[in-house]
């Protein structure tokens, strides 16, 4: 036998021993952001879901309107990966997508991970965020919940006045999530580092999906 043949042969039983990396499930509401826009090519080897209000809009050739969030039709061309779904945003009286029903069934229900994105301080983050969180308790407990959300200091900065009430909303935001779901990552991040809130919520769901990994070895008894 060559080295060839006998390295070709280790690298087989390699990899039939090694356990396959298995992509996630990864949910983004609020996902077609400027940090989403930014977060999502780095999702690449994961299946990808952002709820949009109004996915026809965030999926169109060219942008029409400032006032959804978009990614475009070539973006989701080089990222085949990623699909938008229209969802309602926890505002039952302000719908604007219109396939938005069945959203739990089809995005929360199988996700590995939610990913909350959904920007602003008005009270429309904090609806957003309740609806999210009553429907993983109804569908999926098991996803972890990532918030991300500026640093304390940096709001007034950001979005200048009642600065006391977009700091509660916030914070409620994340007491929601953290008192009512199983698993969660609360991130506080700096204002205007998208590379490095990226890397941040990256480096959650790695440490989780590893999490995962390990449970499903330890339950297989591998």
């Amino acid at each position: 036998l060559t080295f060839a043949t006998v390295g070709i042969f280790l690298l087989l039983v390699l990899c039939q021993t090694l356990s396959p990396v298995r992509a996630l499930n990864i949910v983004i509401p609020g996902g077609t952001g400027k940090l989403g826009n930014r977060l999502i090519p780095k999702l690449q080897d994961h299946d990808v879901v952002v709820l949009s209000r109004n996915a026809y809009l965030a999926s169109a050739p060219a942008r029409v309107t400032e006032v959804f969030g978009y990614l475009g039709a070539s973006f989701l061309r080089k990222h085949p990966n990623v699909r938008i779904r229209d969802w309602d945003a926890g505002d039952l009286l302000d719908i604007v997508g219109q396939d938005f029903l069945g959203w739990q069934e089809d995005a929360l229900k199988g996700a590995d991970v939610v990913v909350h994105l959904v920007g602003g301080y008005t009270q429309q983050r904090e609806m957003a965020t309740e609806r999210l969180v009553r429907e993983s308790l109804r569908v999926n407990k098991d996803a972890l919940q990532i918030t991300v959300n500026p640093k304390e200091e940096e709001i007034p900065i950001l979005s200048p006045g009642m600065v006391t009430l977009k700091t509660k909303r916030i914070k409620d935001c994340e007491s929601m999530v953290r008192e009512n779901c199983l698993y969660t990552s609360c991130l506080r991040l700096e204002a205007n580092r998208d590379e490095e809130a990226c890397e941040e919520i990256c480096n959650a769901i790695a440490a989780w999906e590893k999490q995962k990994a390990q449970s499903s070895s330890e339950a297989t008894g591998e």
